[in-house]
């Protein structure tokens, strides 16, 4: 690359140092194409696809070049070429040279190729490498010649301290250095705050893209990410946030350096946009002067950079070990610890079949190829050699390459979609790495072929993770709804005509009468979001339902017998309390105008009170009698006892009353449209379909279903009396019958001499032993109150007198007995 025509001036080195959010990527791109041929190495392959798609816009498909260990694209007149910083095809001759995060020159497990770019990649005309400030000194002393431009930040960083993690602002990045962290993380964001987007190194670009597209669109608010995103990854980040201090760097968990923190927190905003950064409630407090290091941007210069001899000697397998082991003889320089390539290289010959083989100089180079195999699904050390033994003896054997046997089988057991995220993941480094022997043309029968299959199937694995990662880590209804509530003032919402409610097409419940019904979120993170939702979108609608409830006739309201107000079929109230001309009714919901409300509750309640004045008139015209004086004496305690009980008493509560009262009082009784029953007293009236509807929907707190005929069995816990007599009943005994029922067995007792037939029995809908039973209480119940009636005279028109004739022995035998048990012993 540094060849140059001979007269040409020397190519300009320059280094753009500075701090994160200053730009320097984006000029190097701009110089780049400001000339006619160009080549950037990037850190990443996914910031390699981002900055090739950027220029592909820009220039053209056919003008651009991505080249990664995985992924090569190569037009056949391409001008600029794309490349992570270990797959840069030093041997092609262009304008304009630059790489990117020169720092990690210092990287103990791939410094030693970024230093060989710096000391000997160069561009003809011109060069330029990109880092932090850190860098300078060790700059000017590996390249004299280089032209130091240092850039100051764009916006201001600052540290706000820790956070819990459910307290983070929104356009928050979370960093964790795990992927089990990462996932917990995400998880807890989805239940708490709706969702994350999730970035990891490992991740193709194709899911890397996806998942930053739900955090940039703002259909997320949370990032969490590895410290990949340090390296680089332009995002809409306001506020970035450590879930912990210390990573696994390869070797050891170590904590975090100074400068590694700044790198990470200056994600947290861009260009203009001031930025903070801070840490998670579960992890350590940073010290005060690392935080004062990173506000600043003041890190200890790089001291030195990692080395690796370059100019390998292939004539033995001794040679190759002795020239990897070349100290660098420079002050500046370190020779680097032994990285995979030679780790793999140091085992494998001490394999007798790979030593055989290994003897020209060409299976040499085959073997160190071999080693090079980047170890994409993080095996074992055995397993990963293995894989590298198998490719050398391949390219050594009588094919001198990878045949379609050995790739088909291990191709067809990653073609899959099924499965969880960790099975898709573990997959997609699968395909990475035939991805990657798929671009070495020599090394595969058929290699274009293979590039594609391989680059169609990531492509359909990353779509696939890219659903299980938001499925499970985002809960789209929440998300939307938030989006849609909290960003836009406009959003769409509607009843629709069942009812239901949709918010931006997400129904979040349903509208009955002038009550919404909030459908059930999955998290208090989510009926938080639907409560919101419902009050936006329901509230002017319930108003002018409130409205119209306030102004409508009588005939659009109704009542059921459990006490639900219905207001054209739908429940608007519930029966809380009050009397049947004086009722309480609890409006449903509590969405609308206070004043709103406060006038469907007077309506409701005038209309019940109407209703009952309706449907119970006999009771109010006897309570209005009482009121008013019309009734007095005995005919008005027998009323205050029927209006108390809802129109049904037991004929033994009264019988003295009754049996005291003259011909007129009777007469003005029987006005009144009450019945003097043998059993019962009790208002006809009220017991039509429609009383005992509104009747019972004022006795609450108990439950009550009688049979439909016949007698009801009762519970060793009997219902009050109130609520018997709202069904037209009473309890005799151990069962609750209808008065009429009652009566009717005493006529037809009294027409048959005593005894009910077979034919009466199924008329009354009554078996013969319940029959037996109810005659047997209500004698007994005579018998236990024989001074209810002691001293009153008979009354004639008494259904009840033929029934006791029936049971009760002749006056001379009952005088005997009684004269015997006065007689002395």
């Amino acid at each position: 690359m540094s060849d140059r025509p001979s007269g040409q001036a020397p190519s300009r080195v320059v280094a753009v140092l500075g701090p994160t959010n200053t730009g320097k990527t984006h000029l190097a791109v701009e110089r780049m194409l400001g000339h006619a041929s160009g080549m950037i190495g990037l850190p990443l392959r996914l910031l390699a696809r981002e900055i090739y798609d950027r220029i592909v816009k820009r220039r053209g498909a056919s003008a651009v070049a991505l080249i990664t260990g995985e992924e090569k694209i190569v037009p056949p007149r391409a001008h600029y070429f794309v490349c992570t910083v270990e797959a840069m095809p030093l041997e092609r001759s262009v304008e304009f040279l630059a790489v990117d995060e020169i720092q990690l020159v210092a990287d103990p497990e791939r410094g030693h190729v970024f230093t060989q770019r710096l000391l000997h990649a160069r561009g003809r005309f011109e060069t330029m490498f990109l880092g932090a400030g850190t860098m300078a000194p060790l700059m000017r002393a590996l390249v004299p010649d280089v032209e130091i431009v240092q850039r100051d930040r764009l916006s201001s960083l600052s540290y706000a301290g820790s956070k819990k993690l459910t307290r983070l602002p929104r356009r928050s990045a979370v960093v964790a250095f795990s992927t089990e962290q990462v996932y917990a993380i995400a998880e807890l964001l989805r239940r708490q705050r709706g969702g994350a987007a999730v970035v990891m190194g490992s991740l193709s670009p194709r899911t890397r893209n996806a998942q930053v597209e739900l955090f940039q669109s703002g259909e997320v608010d949370f990032l969490v990410a590895t410290d990949a995103i340090g390296m680089g990854l332009n995002m809409d980040v306001d506020h970035v946030a450590f879930a912990g201090l210390r990573k696994f760097d390869g070797r050891r968990t170590r904590w975090l350096h100074a400068h590694e923190i700044g790198q990470i927190a200056g994600r947290a905003g861009r260009h203009l946009r001031d930025g903070t950064f801070g840490i998670t409630g579960e992890s350590l407090e940073l010290d005060p002067d690392l935080i004062e290091q990173v506000v600043e941007h003041r890190f200890d210069p790089v001291e030195g950079a990692e080395w690796r001899n370059a100019r390998l000697d292939f004539d033995t397998l001794p040679d190759l070990l002795r020239s990897l082991t070349v100290t660098p003889g420079v002050r500046a320089l370190n020779l680097t610890q032994p990285a995979l390539d030679e780790t793999l290289l140091r085992r494998l010959i001490k394999d007798d079949d790979v030593a055989r083989v290994g003897r020209s100089r060409g299976a040499i180079m085959r073997l160190w190829e071999a080693c090079q195999l980047p170890d994409f699904q993080k095996t074992t050390l055995d397993e990963h050699g293995r894989l590298s033994k198998e490719i050398f003896q391949a390219l050594t054997g009588k094919r001198g390459r990878l045949t379609e046997d050995w790739v088909a089988p291990r191709f067809a057991e990653l073609d899959r979609d099924d499965g969880q995220i960790d099975q898709l993941s573990a997959r997609l480094s699968g395909v990475r790495t035939l991805s990657y022997i798929a671009n070495r043309p020599d090394w595969l029968d058929q290699a274009q072929s293979w590039r594609d299959r391989t680059r169609a199937l990531e492509e359909r694995l990353s779509d696939v993770l890219h659903a299980r990662l938001t499925a499970r880590f985002v809960d789209r209804r929440t998300t939307a709804l938030m989006q849609a509530l909290n960003a836009r003032e406009d959003a769409f919402a509607a009843v629709e005509a069942d009812g239901a409610v949709v918010v931006e097409g997400h129904s979040v419940g349903r509208l009955s009468g002038v009550a919404f019904e909030m459908d059930k979120g999955s998290s208090a993170l989510e009926d938080r979001i639907l409560r919101h939702a419902a009050r936006q979108a329901v509230t002017p609608e319930i108003a002018r339902r409130l409205g119209r409830l306030a102004a409508e006739p009588d005939e659009a309201f109704s009542i059921t017998p459990d006490g639900a107000v219905l207001w054209r079929g739908d429940q608007a109230g519930q029966v809380s309390g009050g009397t049947w001309f004086a009722p309480r009714v609890r409006l449903l919901g509590d969405l609308g105008p206070v004043a709103a409300r406060e006038r469907a509750q007077r309506r409701l309640e005038a209309w019940l009170a109407a209703e009952a004045g309706r449907a119970l008139k006999p009771l109010r015209r006897l309570k209005t009698a009482m009121e008013d004086g019309t009734l007095k004496g005995l005919p008005r305690g027998v009323a205050w006892r029927l209006v108390e009980a809802g129109g049904v008493i037991n004929r033994r509560d009264v019988e003295r009353d009754l049996a005291a009262l003259s011909q007129v009082e009777r007469r003005t009784l029987k006005t009144f449209g009450i019945r003097l029953g043998a059993h019962s007293v009790w208002l006809p009236g009220v017991l039509k379909p429609r009383g005992k509807a509104l009747a019972q929907a004022f006795v609450t707190g108990e439950s009550f279903r009688p049979k439909t005929a016949g007698l009801t069995p009762l519970q060793e816990q009997p219902p009050s009396a109130r609520l018997l007599s709202a069904f037209g009943m009473r309890a005799v005994g151990r069962f609750a019958a209808g008065v009429e029922v009652l009566e009717a067995i005493s006529e037809r007792r009294d027409r048959a001499k005593g005894v009910l037939s077979d034919i009466d029995l199924a008329e009354l809908g009554i078996m013969a032993a319940e029959a037996k039973a109810l005659i047997t209480t209500l004698k007994a119940t005579r018998a236990k109150n024989p001074d209810r009636d002691s001293g009153a005279r008979p009354i004639k028109d008494s259904p009840f007198a033929a029934l006791s004739a029936l049971t009760t022995p002749p006056a001379p035998a009952r005088q005997k007995r009684a004269r015997q048990r006065r007689r002395p012993a």
